[in-house]
Protein backbone atom coordinates (compact mmCIF):
# COMPACT_ATOMS: atom_id res chain seq x y z
CA UNK A 1 0.00 0.00 0.00
CA UNK A 2 1.21 3.45 -0.87
CA UNK A 3 2.09 5.31 2.10
CA UNK A 4 -0.46 8.28 1.45
CA UNK A 5 -2.77 4.98 1.45
CA UNK A 6 -1.81 4.32 4.65
CA UNK A 7 -2.62 7.59 6.69
CA UNK A 8 -6.08 7.85 4.58
CA UNK A 9 -7.03 4.22 5.12
CA UNK A 10 -6.05 5.41 8.97
CA UNK A 11 -7.79 8.44 8.87
CA UNK A 12 -10.95 7.48 7.13
CA UNK A 13 -11.75 3.65 6.29
CA UNK A 14 -10.42 1.25 8.87
CA UNK A 15 -13.20 0.29 11.82
CA UNK A 16 -10.31 -0.84 13.91
CA UNK A 17 -8.59 2.28 13.57
CA UNK A 18 -12.21 4.73 13.88
CA UNK A 19 -13.28 3.54 16.86
CA UNK A 20 -11.92 4.22 20.84
CA UNK A 21 -14.02 2.73 24.06
CA UNK A 22 -14.37 4.80 27.08
CA UNK A 23 -12.58 4.93 30.41
CA UNK A 24 -13.57 2.47 32.84
CA UNK A 25 -13.89 5.97 35.29
CA UNK A 26 -16.55 7.59 33.26
CA UNK A 27 -20.29 5.95 33.03
CA UNK A 28 -21.60 7.09 30.07
CA UNK A 29 -20.56 4.85 27.74
CA UNK A 30 -18.88 7.41 24.85
CA UNK A 31 -20.02 6.84 21.00
CA UNK A 32 -17.26 5.45 19.12
CA UNK A 33 -15.80 7.29 16.31
CA UNK A 34 -17.24 6.02 12.62
CA UNK A 35 -15.61 6.85 9.67
CA UNK A 36 -15.88 10.31 8.18
CA UNK A 37 -18.17 8.99 5.54
CA UNK A 38 -21.92 10.09 7.08
CA UNK A 39 -20.35 11.58 10.04
CA UNK A 40 -19.92 14.59 12.19
CA UNK A 41 -17.31 13.66 13.88
CA UNK A 42 -14.38 16.33 13.72
CA UNK A 43 -11.22 15.06 14.42
CA UNK A 44 -9.22 18.03 13.60
CA UNK A 45 -11.55 19.76 15.95
CA UNK A 46 -9.92 21.88 18.80
CA UNK A 47 -10.39 21.59 22.42
CA UNK A 48 -9.05 24.14 24.66
CA UNK A 49 -8.19 23.40 28.68
CA UNK A 50 -7.29 26.68 30.76
CA UNK A 51 -5.91 27.24 34.23
CA UNK A 52 -4.40 30.51 35.96
CA UNK A 53 -1.50 31.49 33.17
CA UNK A 54 -1.62 28.47 31.01
CA UNK A 55 -3.78 27.41 28.12
CA UNK A 56 -3.63 24.09 26.18
CA UNK A 57 -4.75 23.40 22.75
CA UNK A 58 -5.56 19.83 21.54
CA UNK A 59 -7.10 17.94 18.63
CA UNK A 60 -7.89 14.14 18.73
CA UNK A 61 -6.16 13.29 15.74
CA UNK A 62 -3.03 11.56 17.19
CA UNK A 63 -4.01 13.10 20.88
CA UNK A 64 -2.12 16.38 19.84
CA UNK A 65 -1.17 19.09 21.38
CA UNK A 66 -1.72 21.93 19.20
CA UNK A 67 -0.43 25.09 21.26
CA UNK A 68 0.77 25.89 24.46
CA UNK A 69 0.34 29.61 25.89
CA UNK A 70 2.20 30.76 29.08
CA UNK A 71 3.49 34.16 29.85
CA UNK A 72 6.95 35.27 29.52
CA UNK A 73 9.19 37.50 32.23
CA UNK A 74 7.19 40.74 30.49
CA UNK A 75 4.11 39.01 31.51
CA UNK A 76 3.30 38.85 27.51
CA UNK A 77 1.41 35.65 26.25
CA UNK A 78 3.99 33.01 24.50
CA UNK A 79 3.14 29.81 22.06
CA UNK A 80 5.85 27.24 23.36
CA UNK A 81 5.65 24.45 20.93
CA UNK A 82 5.94 24.03 17.18
CA UNK A 83 2.99 22.99 15.14
CA UNK A 84 0.45 24.44 12.69
CA UNK A 85 -2.29 26.78 12.93
CA UNK A 86 -4.93 25.30 10.97
CA UNK A 87 -5.27 21.89 12.34
CA UNK A 88 -5.44 19.95 9.02
CA UNK A 89 -2.14 20.67 8.45
CA UNK A 90 -1.05 17.65 10.37
CA UNK A 91 -3.06 15.20 8.16
CA UNK A 92 -1.30 16.78 5.29
CA UNK A 93 1.84 16.94 7.56
CA UNK A 94 1.34 13.06 8.06
CA UNK A 95 1.35 12.51 4.35
CA UNK A 96 4.51 14.42 3.69
CA UNK A 97 7.07 15.09 6.70
CA UNK A 98 5.28 13.40 8.99
CA UNK A 99 6.98 15.01 11.88
CA UNK A 100 4.81 13.89 14.88
CA UNK A 101 4.35 17.25 16.33
CA UNK A 102 2.74 17.45 19.44
CA UNK A 103 1.60 13.72 19.42
CA UNK A 104 1.02 10.65 21.57
CA UNK A 105 3.57 7.84 20.00
CA UNK A 106 2.68 4.01 20.52
CA UNK A 107 2.55 1.74 20.13
CA UNK A 108 5.83 1.51 21.24
CA UNK A 109 7.76 4.79 20.86
CA UNK A 110 10.96 5.31 19.25
CA UNK A 111 12.62 2.59 17.35
CA UNK A 112 12.81 -1.30 17.23
CA UNK A 113 15.82 -3.24 15.51
CA UNK A 114 14.51 -4.98 12.30
CA UNK A 115 11.27 -4.46 13.20
CA UNK A 116 11.09 -7.82 15.16
CA UNK A 117 11.11 -9.03 18.62
CA UNK A 118 10.62 -11.84 21.04
CA UNK A 119 7.86 -12.42 23.58
CA UNK A 120 7.78 -15.92 25.34
CA UNK A 121 10.06 -17.47 22.50
CA UNK A 122 7.28 -16.15 19.44
CA UNK A 123 8.73 -13.96 16.82
CA UNK A 124 6.74 -10.93 16.16
CA UNK A 125 7.84 -8.77 12.73
CA UNK A 126 6.13 -5.09 12.68
CA UNK A 127 6.53 -2.94 9.76
CA UNK A 128 9.67 -0.98 9.17
CA UNK A 129 9.36 2.41 8.23
CA UNK A 130 12.35 3.69 8.38
CA UNK A 131 15.76 3.74 6.94
CA UNK A 132 14.67 2.05 3.82
CA UNK A 133 13.33 -0.85 6.00
CA UNK A 134 15.67 -1.38 8.73
CA UNK A 135 13.61 -0.36 11.60
CA UNK A 136 10.56 0.38 13.10
CA UNK A 137 10.16 3.85 14.42
CA UNK A 138 7.22 5.04 16.70
CA UNK A 139 4.92 2.22 16.01
CA UNK A 140 5.19 1.66 12.37
CA UNK A 141 3.65 3.59 8.84
CA UNK A 142 0.32 3.91 10.73
CA UNK A 143 1.30 4.90 14.26
CA UNK A 144 -0.62 6.18 17.07
CA UNK A 145 -0.18 9.89 15.95
CA UNK A 146 -2.18 8.79 12.98
CA UNK A 147 -5.09 7.79 14.58
CA UNK A 148 -8.41 9.01 15.65
CA UNK A 149 -8.67 9.06 19.06
CA UNK A 150 -12.34 9.85 20.82
CA UNK A 151 -12.54 12.56 24.04
CA UNK A 152 -14.46 10.37 26.28
CA UNK A 153 -14.13 13.30 28.88
CA UNK A 154 -13.45 17.06 28.30
CA UNK A 155 -13.57 20.01 31.04
CA UNK A 156 -12.74 23.40 31.62
CA UNK A 157 -9.16 22.03 32.80
CA UNK A 158 -8.87 18.50 31.55
CA UNK A 159 -9.43 16.39 28.45
CA UNK A 160 -8.50 12.83 27.79
CA UNK A 161 -8.57 10.70 24.67
CA UNK A 162 -9.53 7.00 24.14
CA UNK A 163 -7.91 5.05 21.70
CA UNK A 164 -8.92 1.02 21.18
CA UNK A 165 -5.95 -0.84 19.15
CA UNK A 166 -7.05 -4.11 17.99
CA UNK A 167 -3.70 -5.52 17.19
CA UNK A 168 -2.69 -2.83 14.28
CA UNK A 169 0.84 -2.80 12.85
CA UNK A 170 1.53 -6.42 13.59
CA UNK A 171 1.49 -6.11 17.69
CA UNK A 172 -0.02 -8.67 19.43
CA UNK A 173 -3.25 -8.29 21.17
CA UNK A 174 -5.60 -5.41 21.84
CA UNK A 175 -4.12 -2.47 23.77
CA UNK A 176 -6.88 0.30 25.13
CA UNK A 177 -4.94 3.74 26.27
CA UNK A 178 -6.54 6.67 27.76
CA UNK A 179 -3.87 9.85 27.38
CA UNK A 180 -5.06 12.61 29.74
CA UNK A 181 -4.35 15.97 29.44
CA UNK A 182 -4.79 18.45 32.35
CA UNK A 183 -3.87 21.93 33.20
CA UNK A 184 -3.60 23.68 36.93
CA UNK A 185 -1.61 26.48 39.07
CA UNK A 186 -2.61 25.21 42.26
CA UNK A 187 -0.04 24.60 45.07
CA UNK A 188 0.33 21.15 45.58
CA UNK A 189 3.35 18.42 47.03
CA UNK A 190 4.77 18.46 43.42
CA UNK A 191 4.03 22.26 42.89
CA UNK A 192 4.91 23.83 45.89
CA UNK A 193 4.29 27.35 44.14
CA UNK A 194 1.31 27.09 42.63
CA UNK A 195 3.29 27.36 38.94
CA UNK A 196 1.52 26.75 35.65
CA UNK A 197 1.46 23.04 34.76
CA UNK A 198 0.53 20.89 32.27
CA UNK A 199 -0.03 16.98 33.41
CA UNK A 200 0.00 14.31 30.93
CA UNK A 201 -0.73 10.72 31.85
CA UNK A 202 -0.86 7.95 29.23
CA UNK A 203 -2.09 4.70 30.36
CA UNK A 204 -2.57 2.27 28.42
CA UNK A 205 -3.84 -1.58 29.52
CA UNK A 206 -3.00 -4.98 27.34
CA UNK A 207 -6.35 -6.69 27.03
CA UNK A 208 -5.76 -9.93 25.29
CA UNK A 209 -2.06 -10.76 24.78
CA UNK A 210 1.35 -9.87 26.16
CA UNK A 211 2.58 -7.09 23.78
CA UNK A 212 5.12 -4.23 23.92
CA UNK A 213 3.95 -0.98 25.05
CA UNK A 214 5.63 1.91 25.37
CA UNK A 215 4.32 5.70 24.97
CA UNK A 216 5.38 9.14 24.76
CA UNK A 217 4.20 12.65 23.88
CA UNK A 218 6.52 14.25 20.71
CA UNK A 219 6.13 17.72 21.70
CA UNK A 220 8.62 20.18 19.74
CA UNK A 221 9.61 22.79 22.50
CA UNK A 222 10.63 26.28 21.56
CA UNK A 223 10.77 28.14 24.99
CA UNK A 224 12.16 31.54 22.79
CA UNK A 225 8.93 31.25 20.81
CA UNK A 226 10.70 31.73 17.96
CA UNK A 227 12.02 35.35 18.37
CA UNK A 228 15.29 34.05 17.85
CA UNK A 229 16.17 31.22 14.85
CA UNK A 230 17.59 28.26 16.94
CA UNK A 231 17.51 27.33 20.38
CA UNK A 232 21.51 26.80 20.53
CA UNK A 233 22.34 30.65 22.32
CA UNK A 234 19.45 31.06 24.08
CA UNK A 235 18.00 28.18 25.43
CA UNK A 236 20.35 26.29 28.57
CA UNK A 237 19.48 23.10 29.36
CA UNK A 238 19.83 20.98 32.44
CA UNK A 239 18.91 17.18 32.82
CA UNK A 240 20.34 16.72 36.45
CA UNK A 241 20.14 12.64 36.79
CA UNK A 242 21.25 11.68 33.42
CA UNK A 243 24.80 10.80 33.88
CA UNK A 244 24.27 8.11 30.93
CA UNK A 245 22.90 7.61 27.93
CA UNK A 246 21.97 4.95 25.51
CA UNK A 247 24.90 4.22 22.41
CA UNK A 248 23.40 3.96 18.90
CA UNK A 249 25.03 3.04 15.25
CA UNK A 250 25.48 5.27 12.31
CA UNK A 251 21.37 5.19 12.20
CA UNK A 252 20.45 5.94 15.66
CA UNK A 253 19.61 2.16 16.55
CA UNK A 254 20.63 1.15 19.93
CA UNK A 255 23.49 -1.18 19.63
CA UNK A 256 23.49 -2.97 23.33
CA UNK A 257 25.78 0.28 24.76
CA UNK A 258 25.90 1.84 28.16
CA UNK A 259 28.26 5.28 27.52
CA UNK A 260 28.73 7.93 30.29
CA UNK A 261 28.06 11.59 29.18
CA UNK A 262 31.22 12.68 31.28
CA UNK A 263 33.91 10.86 29.18
CA UNK A 264 32.18 10.47 25.62
CA UNK A 265 31.86 13.06 22.86
CA UNK A 266 34.66 15.35 25.03
CA UNK A 267 31.60 15.78 27.48
CA UNK A 268 29.36 17.11 24.76
CA UNK A 269 26.55 14.53 26.49
CA UNK A 270 27.15 16.15 30.17
CA UNK A 271 23.99 18.49 31.30
CA UNK A 272 24.30 17.07 34.43
CA UNK A 273 24.83 21.29 35.12
CA UNK A 274 23.35 23.33 33.13
CA UNK A 275 24.43 24.90 29.70
CA UNK A 276 23.61 26.22 26.52
CA UNK A 277 22.23 23.63 24.17
CA UNK A 278 24.49 24.63 21.35
CA UNK A 279 27.84 25.10 24.13
CA UNK A 280 29.11 21.75 23.16
CA UNK A 281 27.19 20.90 19.99
CA UNK A 282 29.88 21.05 17.20
CA UNK A 283 31.63 18.04 18.96
CA UNK A 284 28.72 15.79 18.42
CA UNK A 285 29.09 14.92 14.45
CA UNK A 286 27.67 11.25 14.16
CA UNK A 287 26.00 11.51 17.51
CA UNK A 288 22.15 11.77 15.71
CA UNK A 289 23.55 9.60 12.66
CA UNK A 290 25.99 9.46 10.09
CA UNK A 291 27.62 13.19 9.35
CA UNK A 292 24.76 14.71 11.37
CA UNK A 293 25.76 17.21 14.21
CA UNK A 294 23.39 17.55 17.25
CA UNK A 295 21.49 14.95 19.82
CA UNK A 296 18.99 12.59 18.81
CA UNK A 297 19.58 10.93 22.57
CA UNK A 298 18.80 8.51 24.92
CA UNK A 299 19.51 10.22 28.38
CA UNK A 300 19.16 7.16 31.29
CA UNK A 301 16.90 9.08 34.22
CA UNK A 302 19.71 7.41 37.07
CA UNK A 303 17.14 8.21 40.40
CA UNK A 304 18.71 8.57 43.81
CA UNK A 305 18.41 4.91 45.50
CA UNK A 306 16.92 6.35 48.08
CA UNK A 307 13.56 6.86 45.27
CA UNK A 308 11.53 4.17 44.07
CA UNK A 309 12.10 2.97 40.31
CA UNK A 310 8.93 4.72 39.05
CA UNK A 311 8.84 7.74 41.33
CA UNK A 312 8.11 11.21 40.50
CA UNK A 313 11.64 13.02 39.48
CA UNK A 314 12.51 16.29 38.09
CA UNK A 315 14.27 14.80 35.06
CA UNK A 316 14.77 17.81 33.01
CA UNK A 317 15.16 21.90 33.10
CA UNK A 318 14.81 24.30 30.16
CA UNK A 319 15.29 28.02 30.07
CA UNK A 320 15.00 31.20 27.20
CA UNK A 321 17.68 33.96 27.80
CA UNK A 322 14.93 35.39 25.25
CA UNK A 323 11.80 35.47 26.70
CA UNK A 324 12.90 34.04 30.25
CA UNK A 325 10.35 31.36 30.56
CA UNK A 326 11.65 28.46 31.93
CA UNK A 327 10.54 24.60 32.03
CA UNK A 328 10.75 21.87 34.53
CA UNK A 329 9.84 18.61 33.71
CA UNK A 330 9.07 16.01 35.82
CA UNK A 331 8.58 11.93 35.05
CA UNK A 332 8.07 8.19 36.38
CA UNK A 333 10.14 7.22 33.10
CA UNK A 334 13.30 5.76 33.20
CA UNK A 335 15.02 7.74 30.01
CA UNK A 336 14.95 10.92 28.09
CA UNK A 337 14.87 10.94 24.42
CA UNK A 338 16.03 14.40 23.37
CA UNK A 339 16.17 15.64 19.54
CA UNK A 340 17.70 19.33 19.09
CA UNK A 341 15.82 19.16 15.55
CA UNK A 342 19.08 18.70 13.65
CA UNK A 343 16.56 17.67 10.66
CA UNK A 344 14.39 20.40 10.20
CA UNK A 345 15.45 22.69 7.10
CA UNK A 346 13.49 25.80 6.97
CA UNK A 347 10.93 24.08 4.91
CA UNK A 348 7.88 24.37 7.44
CA UNK A 349 6.65 27.93 8.22
CA UNK A 350 6.09 28.83 11.91
CA UNK A 351 2.63 29.59 12.70
CA UNK A 352 1.07 32.89 11.58
CA UNK A 353 -0.20 33.17 15.70
CA UNK A 354 3.71 33.18 17.27
CA UNK A 355 4.72 35.85 14.31
CA UNK A 356 1.64 37.58 15.40
CA UNK A 357 2.84 37.52 19.27
CA UNK A 358 5.85 38.74 18.59
CA UNK A 359 4.92 41.41 16.83
CA UNK A 360 2.67 42.97 18.78
CA UNK A 361 4.81 42.60 22.05
CA UNK A 362 6.91 45.02 19.70
CA UNK A 363 9.69 43.29 18.18
CA UNK A 364 9.71 41.98 14.57
CA UNK A 365 7.55 38.27 13.80
CA UNK A 366 10.77 36.36 14.24
CA UNK A 367 11.79 33.10 13.16
CA UNK A 368 9.10 32.84 10.20
CA UNK A 369 10.06 28.88 9.30
CA UNK A 370 11.05 26.00 11.64
CA UNK A 371 15.25 25.87 11.14
CA UNK A 372 17.63 23.91 11.74
CA UNK A 373 17.93 23.44 15.54
CA UNK A 374 15.27 25.54 15.82
CA UNK A 375 13.43 23.56 18.67
CA UNK A 376 13.70 20.61 20.51
CA UNK A 377 12.15 17.36 21.77
CA UNK A 378 10.76 15.52 24.93
CA UNK A 379 10.49 12.03 25.14
CA UNK A 380 9.66 10.78 28.60
CA UNK A 381 9.71 7.14 28.08
CA UNK A 382 11.69 3.98 28.93
CA UNK A 383 14.72 2.82 27.30
CA UNK A 384 14.79 2.61 23.67
CA UNK A 385 14.68 -0.95 21.76
CA UNK A 386 14.80 -2.46 25.69
CA UNK A 387 12.36 -5.16 24.62
CA UNK A 388 15.87 -6.03 22.12
CA UNK A 389 18.21 -6.01 24.82
CA UNK A 390 17.10 -8.14 27.80
CA UNK A 391 20.56 -7.29 29.74
CA UNK A 392 19.11 -4.40 30.54
CA UNK A 393 16.09 -5.41 32.34
CA UNK A 394 13.64 -3.25 31.01
CA UNK A 395 11.80 -6.11 29.54
CA UNK A 396 9.20 -6.24 32.50
CA UNK A 397 8.31 -1.91 32.26
CA UNK A 398 7.73 -2.65 28.51
CA UNK A 399 5.75 -5.59 28.19
CA UNK A 400 2.44 -6.17 29.42
CA UNK A 401 -0.73 -8.46 29.29
CA UNK A 402 -3.83 -8.98 30.58
CA UNK A 403 -2.39 -10.08 33.72
CA UNK A 404 -0.05 -7.11 34.23
CA UNK A 405 -0.90 -3.56 35.84
CA UNK A 406 -1.38 -0.51 33.01
CA UNK A 407 1.45 1.03 31.04
CA UNK A 408 1.31 4.47 33.35
CA UNK A 409 3.15 7.22 31.46
CA UNK A 410 3.38 10.29 33.80
CA UNK A 411 4.85 13.51 33.32
CA UNK A 412 3.80 17.03 34.37
CA UNK A 413 5.64 19.77 32.58
CA UNK A 414 5.89 23.59 35.19
CA UNK A 415 6.41 27.15 33.41
CA UNK A 416 8.02 29.90 35.00
CA UNK A 417 10.56 33.20 34.95
CA UNK A 418 14.03 33.80 35.18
Amino acid sequence: MHFKSYVTAALYGLPALANAVPSPSHSQAASPSPSAAGSNVDHFKSYTIKAENITATLIPYGARLTSLLVPDRDGNVQDVVVGYDDPKEYLHDSETNRTFFGAVVGRYANRIKNGTFTIDAKDYHVPENENDGVDTLHGGFVGYDMRNWTVTSHSDSSITFTLFDQGFEGFPGDVITHATFSVSAEKTQFNPKGLPQLTSKLVALSLTEKTPIMLANHIYWNLNAFKESNVLKDTTLQLPLSQRFIGGDSILIPNGTIHDVETTYQGALDFTSPKLIGKDIEKTYDLCGAGCTGYDTCFLVDRPSTYASNSLVTALSASSSSTGISLDVATNQAALQIYTCSGQNGSIATKNSQAKRNKANGGDAGATHVNKYGCFVIETEDWIDGINNPEWGRVPYQVFGPDDGPAVNWATYQFGTI
